[in-house]
């Protein structure tokens, strides 16, 4: 639409008149790709006064974690929106590559004290499967032994009796998130 059309932009939706912020960006992220229950957070506000040509213009951003394999590819057709990697993000219309880097932001910043990985993977995994995904979104490779010596210490990560043949030759041990043991954890008591 105008102001825009043809530049590259994030998909974005207007919040309904009966409907809250998040409420909102759930919608449109249902529409979008045909998933509900993700894990959403807001990124924040971006109100520039001169941020669009056209008329004061207010948006509220969100993050949303999504496994690949999870989403609907044909409303991603009908929408006529792509997946771009981080490292060939084109310049995007307004502020809305500032939208991108802040919610890499606050990904980063929440991987270390959220279980923000679990939404990504299956319910039983390997630490290999783990750490790729850390590394993904930390765009950086981490020390093998360094990452499961610190996975060991944390308490909602759990080792099954579980093997992995599938995945891994010599067959890895899969692990799943402990939801109740990361709810008792004393930063969620008041």
């Amino acid at each position: 639409m105008d102001p825009g059309r043809g530049e590259w932009s994030l998909y974005g939706g207007f919040v309904e008149e009966n409907e809250s912020l998040d409420d909102a960006a759930n919608r449109v992220l249902f529409q979008l790709t045909g998933l509900k229950d993700i894990y959403m957070k807001q990124v924040g506000a971006f109100g520039a006064i001169d941020r669009d040509p056209g008329e004061r213009v207010i948006s509220i951003a969100y993050c949303a974690l999504i496994n690949v394999n999870d989403y609907d590819e044909s409303l991603l057709k009908e929408h006529q929106v792509e997946w771009v990697n981080l490292e060939d993000l084109p310049k995007l219309y307004s502020d809305h590559n500032d939208m991108v880097k802040k919610a890499i932001t606050l990904l980063r910043r929440r991987i270390s004290s959220e279980p923000l990985s679990f939404n990504l993977l299956p319910d039983l995994f390997t630490l290999t499967q783990l750490q790729h995904v850390y590394e993904a979104i930390l765009s950086e490779n981490i020390d093998k032994r360094n990452f499961r010596k610190r996975i060991k210490t944390i308490e909602y990560i759990e080792k099954t009796d579980q093997i992995d043949k599938v995945t891994s030759k010599r067959g890895a041990a899969l692990y799943r998130f402990n939801k109740e043991a990361y709810m008792e954890d004393p930063i969620f008591k008041l």
